[in-house]
């Protein structure tokens, strides 16, 4: 699914029209698919008092065609008009035509009646701006909305549904004007937009439903953003030939780990495994590989030299070196902490090793990246970069809050200056190609938001390349993959205490129900 800026959908939207798909059909084709789903919602409208809030643009247009499907299913329509439309509106006409209740802002008895109405309402249908509001909420619209908090706040069965977006929401940053209603549902329109899925406005969304409104797909083909979805996934899978040995799925080196963090590699190594690599190998301090032998049965070990217990000593990287040449993938980085001898190492290992495997840097190899000026005109091409918000300010230079205000450009301009895949994690992880590519995974669980789950995530980027995944393929399936796994685990068991080790085992349930045709989902209910 294509996801777009306001200007994108404005000119997909000019397009269909100068095509022959007039913005009347795509206005009639959008009001009926938001009143659909707002009967999908709640089920029958029959007799259920409705609000559909109507602004002046074509956003309100779209209200008013919702407005008069609603009202022909039997349902009680009320509207407010935020300003008066003009008389040769024709679906203003049709409405007019059906008696429904119309409030028109300024006219008296209008407020009064928007008061007496409120608190017997079963829905509102915010279609009081669109995409182009860029002036503060203020006035009668400020004041209406307002009052729909304050009912809410009081019956929480009242539900709200916004139509393209909440109104005050930017479709562009995700900034929130400070009247802005969430959403019970949000049923945007055409295609999603960017601001969908950034903070703060992806929290008023509710739930959110993309609709479509007859808009010839050729028209977005140029759109490099993209959600992930299950069918963009399904190719992308390994298949698993019944004459396969494990030399047929790869093998993945994953280096790190530190008497502080030895829990990062076990993450990382058994993920590795989970998504179906053939072979895994734990090159790590020499001193833990007893402790990780008692909990990693399944994958084999290369002992590296120690600076002291539990710390890659610098030279380290000559023992690793002497091995890679059998190796798909490395994976750099998960728990290595980050000591004068564990920087020499990695600097050692990814700029004075010829012949290096396709690399994914997670964590501490990320820090210390970010340490050495210019490393990115040093560092392979078909690196996997896996940073969080810290871990990009590092490598950036810019602050966090920077970089959270403006995720799909800081990781599209970031991916194509240093000509790697870009992963930005967090809600809606990003995963940006140097070609500009943007893939958003569409997931935002806080049940992640805890220690370890990075290192599950890199495993399984690993492990998928190591099957012969693209660099930016891996990354894509391989975020998608993680967040449904979260999914699941928080219906299981909610989204406090979920750790990541919970992840483990339901990696290959994704696979396989992803490749039976499923979202990944089903085994738990959908």
């Amino acid at each position: 699914m294509k996801v777009v800026t306001v200007q994108q959908m404005r000119d997909i939207e000019k397009q269909a029209a100068e095509m022959g798909v007039s913005w009347e059909i795509l206005m009639e084709n959008a009001g009926l698919a938001v009143a659909r789903e707002v009967e999908s919602w709640v089920g029958s409208v029959a007799g259920r008092p409705i609000l559909v809030l109507v602004g002046p643009g074509n956003n309100g247009g779209d209200g008013l065609v919702a407005a008069r499907h609603l009202h022909d299913w039997g349902a009680d329509v009320h509207l407010f008009l935020l300003k008066p439309r003009p008389e040769s509106d024709r679906n203003f006409q049709l409405v007019r035509q059906r008696d429904m209740h119309i409030m028109v802002a300024g006219e008296p008895g209008s407020m009064a009646d928007l008061e007496g109405l409120v608190p017997s309402l079963d829905i509102a249908i915010d279609a009081l701006f669109g995409t182009g509001r860029a002036r503060p909420l203020e006035g009668d619209a400020q004041y209406v909305l307002a009052r729909l908090r304050e009912a809410k706040a009081k019956n929480s069965a009242l539900q709200i549904v916004a139509l393209d977006l909440p109104s005050g929401l930017d479709a562009d940053t995700g900034a929130v004007d400070s009247a802005c209603l969430p959403a019970d549902l949000t049923v945007t329109l055409g295609y999603p937009k960017h601001g969908l899925y950034l903070f703060p406005g992806a929290a008023t969304l509710g739930k959110l439903v993309v609709a479509g409104i007859g808009i010839p797909p050729r028209l977005a083909e140029d759109v490099v953003t993209e959600t992930v979805t299950p069918e963009g996934v399904r190719p992308l899978l390994p298949q698993r030939p019944p004459d396969a040995n494990k030399g047929t799925f790869g093998r993945v080196m994953v280096a790190g780990g530190s008497v502080n963090y030895i829990g990062a590699v076990y993450l990382a190594c058994t993920a590795a495994i989970r998504v179906g690599t053939g072979l895994v190998t734990l090159a790590t301090a020499r001193s833990l590989q007893p402790v990780m032998a008692s909990k990693l049965t399944e994958v084999t070990y290369a002992p590296l030299p120690e600076a002291e217990p539990g710390i890659v000593a610098a030279d380290a990287a000559e023992t690793l070196r002497s091995q890679l040449a059998d190796y798909s993938v490395l994976l750099l980085g998960c728990g290595l902490g980050r000591t004068p001898s564990a920087t020499q190492f990695v600097q050692s290992t990814l700029f004075s090793t010829p012949d290096l495997p396709a690399l994914v840097i997670d964590a501490d190899g990320l820090n210390i990246l970010a340490t050495i000026p210019q490393w990115w005109e040093r560092l392979a091409p078909d690196a996997v970069l896996t940073p969080h918000p810290g871990e990009m300010s590092r490598l950036t230079g810019l602050s966090v809050q920077e970089i959270q205000s403006n995720r799909m450009q800081v990781a599209a301009e970031a991916a194509a200056r240093w000509h790697k895949t870009v992963i930005l994690k967090g809600a809606y992880t990003l995963v940006a190609a140097p070609d500009g590519r943007v893939r958003v995974n569409p997931s935002a669980n806080p049940g992640l938001a805890s220690a370890g789950t990075g290192d599950v995530l890199a495993g399984a980027i690993a492990g998928l390349a190591a099957q012969g995944l693209s660099p930016f393929d891996a990354a894509v399936a391989g975020v998608f993959l993680h967040g449904q796994a979260g999914e699941v685990v928080r219906r299981q068991i909610g989204d406090a205490g979920m750790i990541a080790s919970d992840l483990l085992d339901v990696l290959p349930v994704i696979i396989k129900r992803i490749k039976e045709g499923g979202s990944g989902l089903e085994s738990v209910g959908s």
